[in-house]
């Protein structure tokens, strides 16, 4: 991808800073609402997509609540909460209705080249997963946005939806699988390359690789931005009205420089992660899904187990995980001091409450660090029972930094979340967090134009609604909508087969 340097003094209507899903995404959609728009985009490697919007840095389920288990809770009384679920589902819609619009107006020639269509499953054994299962599927079965699942305890079917995990299996154990075949496998580095490629097509936008931003002050009514060559060292300043900062683990502290009273006190919490990729091409043959597990007692939200099927650059991969790990860093490609750097007199409080109130979260990740190949091992198989150690690899994922936040009560909470910080005049915005994160980016870029470019809105709704038909509307509320939608983002995204 061709960088096309930034002249020293510039000034811009927007500043994306990182260049990974949510600054590509944010981007396409304001030039969408206003062609006019100057925007500049600053991207600290020699590419975009390089850090966790890469495809193989996630898992690139496409989270749409159709298999993770972790979005549908179980009270105690035995009712499963589905809100979380139908709310997730409902955000991956909105990206599916951003992405047909593109792919309907000629923007994207080829959604398959991000997009496939792979079955989602949740897979569990045990009387007492089984029993969950069961009421989640019940749960979820006649809601318009999971019209389609299947719910089954048979190991006849149970074969033939999933080969590669029932095959070598022993008997014995009560098994039970949902299945929805709507399912889809996101590259989010591909989608990411298209969009920019489309903001390279047109006028009014300059992409800068290879330079950092390395401090934001306010100037006026907008922002001065920092940048530095990553190669040769030089220094300059651009001026920007409206600062995005979509810089994943360097978002925070980037916000904490750019000194908004909505970024004190927030902290994170780096968590590295690691997948097995299958290296056997027979075995990846034999698997047509992501079968999503239970994750085990003390293991945060993001460490549910699955086994994946792949789409990279049109070859099929296999993947299983993720396995947590510990890193200091806030990027994968950043530096061991950022973990240090971040901690501030404002934060420290929530952090040091946080370290004492997740312990089991500590104990968790030591394990996880300390493991050996033949641990890691032993819990593939809990999937694939035949599965052979020279089958697989061991491949290091993005990395992940989780908000910490202040909380009266308890003095500091860590949030599993995506999380939108907004300065009060609405000049600058900065996302913090994970999961579900890139598989929601169009929502989660709506939200930013809302709080930040609200006095434009009446004049952008209609193109709004031609972006997002479904704008101003919940899908969940209105089967026939839901319907309609559906089948239109699955023809226009070429989802059928």
């Amino acid at each position: 991808m061709t960088s096309q340097p930034t002249p020293a003094d510039s000034t811009y209507d927007v500043v994306l800073v990182g260049g990974g899903i949510m600054s590509a995404t944010l981007g396409v959609m304001l030039k969408q609402l206003e062609p006019n728009l100057s925007i500049a985009l600053f991207g600290r490697l020699d590419d975009v997509a390089l850090e966790s919007s890469n495809g193989w840095n996630n898992a690139g389920t496409g989270h749409s609540a159709l298999c993770e288990l972790n979005y549908t809770p179980m009270g105690a009384g035995g009712e499963v909460d589905i809100s979380k679920a139908v709310n997730v589902n409902e955000a991956f819609q909105v990206s599916r209705q951003f992405w047909s619009y593109l792919a309907e107006s000629g923007l994207i020639a080829s959604p398959r080249d991000f997009l496939n269509p792979i079955a989602h499953m949740s897979f569990v054994w045990g009387a007492e997963n089984v029993d969950f299962l069961q009421r989640r599927y019940n749960a979820l079965k006649d809601h318009p946005l999971f019209a389609g699942m299947s719910y089954s305890t048979d190991t006849a079917q149970l074969s033939q939806w999933m080969p590669l995990v029932m095959d070598g299996r022993a008997g014995g154990t009560p098994l039970a699988a949902t299945h929805h075949p709507a399912g889809t496998d996101v590259n989010f580095g591909a989608l990411t390359h298209r969009l920019v490629d489309i903001l390279s097509g047109g006028p009014g936008f300059d992409l800068n690789l290879g330079h950092e931003v390395t401090g934001l002050r306010q100037s006026g009514s907008g922002w001065t931005v920092s940048v530095r060559g990553m190669h040769d060292g030089t220094s300059r300043d651009v001026a920007a009205r409206f600062v995005f900062v979509g810089a994943g683990g360097g978002a925070l502290p980037l916000l904490q420089k750019s000194g908004i009273p909505e970024a004190r006190g927030i902290g994170g919490f780096p968590v590295s992660g690691q997948f097995l990729r299958c290296t056997n091409p027979e075995i990846i043959a034999r698997h047509h899904a992501k079968v999503y597990g239970k994750a085990s007692v003390g293991a945060p939200p993001m460490s549910v187990p699955h086994l994946d099927t792949r789409v990279i650059d049109g070859q099929e991969g296999l993947l299983f995980g993720p396995y947590a790990g510990f890193s200091t860093k806030f990027l994968k490609q950043g530096s061991w001091l950022d973990l240090p750097r971040s901690i501030r007199m404002d934060n420290i409080g929530a952090m040091m409450a946080v370290a004492r109130d997740n312990m089991p979260l500590t104990k968790y990740l030591i394990q996880q660090v300390m493991q050996s190949n033949e641990d890691r091992m032993k819990a593939l198989r809990d999937f694939v029972p035949d599965a052979r150690s020279s089958d697989w690899e061991l491949i290091t994922a993005g990395q992940r930094v989780q908000v910490i936040k202040k909380d009266a009560a308890k003095g500091g909470v860590l949030q599993f979340g995506t999380e939108v910080v907004t300065g009060a005049n609405g000049t600058i915005a900065g996302l913090l967090g994970a999961s579900p994160g890139a598989s929601t980016a169009a929502p989660i870029m709506l939200s930013v134009i809302q709080r930040c470019f609200a006095d434009r809105l009446p004049q952008w709704e209609e193109r709004l609604r031609k972006m997002i038909p479904s704008y101003g509307r919940r899908l969940s509320d209105d089967a026939a909508l839901c319907a309609r939608t559906r089948d239109w983002t699955r023809q226009t995204l070429q989802l059928d087969g």
